[in-house]
């Protein structure tokens, strides 16, 4: 329901952008699509958790986000980039008990949403080929708490790993750069790559293992740093009716 509501947002607001026109820089309408890696230059995509003899691995992997853009131009080579965006990102779980002969694995899912404010900067390369880069903050939205459950089958052992949000809203900084091929009528087609370092633990993790009444218990935070390729379409700016500026969507 949630990325459902994403979508619906997204277009529903792309015709009022993709109708803006104004003497000056023009502004842009689009869409991205971006797939998230973890990394371990910008941050640590892997957690240990050990509390006496229990030991605990969650690992980030390759997730994806997508979502709409908006560039506002106050030069020709200088925008304001933002938009709000859906990100999924996963995340593998191997627990074990050396002592009591005990290993399993789990996967734990984790929703994240984010409105990005970034400066851009473009470099024109040639008629239709451009260089862009930009930096700026992300304020991002954690709407809930996430949780695994696993019992090993036929035995008392049983696994909880849980990522508690510390605050619901937060920031990001964040940084892309790339290169796009704008076209009048067919608009612009973008790709590049970003960099996303939170200022915080996206949230931490509580490890448990409960067995024949005992628990024990391990704690940490998980970093959120990822790396990404970015793909982002922008939608020609639609004329309208009636007498026409003499400016087009590419000077």
């Amino acid at each position: 329901m949630k990325k459902l509501l994403v979508i619906v947002l997204c277009f529903w607001a792309l015709p009022g952008f993709a109708q803006v026109q104004k003497v000056g820089p023009p502004s842009y309408f689009g869409l991205h699509l971006r797939t998230l890696f973890p990394t371990q230059f910008i941050g640590t995509n892997t957690l240990t958790l050990e509390q006496d003899g229990f030991f605990s691995t969650i690992s980030q992997r390759v997730g994806y986000s997508f979502g709409a853009t908006v560039r506002a131009g106050l030069t020709d080579l200088i925008s304001i980039e933002t938009g709000i965006n859906f990100n999924q990102r996963y995340y593998d779980i191997n627990f074990s008990v050396p002592d009591s002969n005990v290993v399993g694995s789990s996967q734990l899912g984790f929703i994240e949403y984010d409105i990005p404010l970034n400066a851009l900067f473009y470099i024109r390369l040639s008629d239709r080929w451009y260089s862009t880069a930009a930096m700026g903050l992300a304020i991002t939205f954690k709407p809930t708490n996430v949780q695994t459950f696993e019992q090993i089958s036929g035995t008392p052992h049983r696994f909880i790993h849980t990522g508690l949000i510390r605050r619901k809203f937060g920031a990001d900084a964040n940084a892309n750069f790339g290169f796009e091929f704008r076209t009048e009528k067919k608009g612009f087609f973008y790709i590049g790559g970003s960099a996303r370092v939170p200022f915080a633990p996206i949230f931490d993790m509580i490890a448990a293992y409960q067995w024949q009444g005992t628990e024990r218990i391990a704690f940490g935070e998980m970093d959120g740093s990822y790396l990404s390729l970015d793909l982002k379409y922008f939608f020609p700016n639609i004329r309208n009716k009636g007498t026409q500026f003499n400016n087009g969507p590419i000077e």
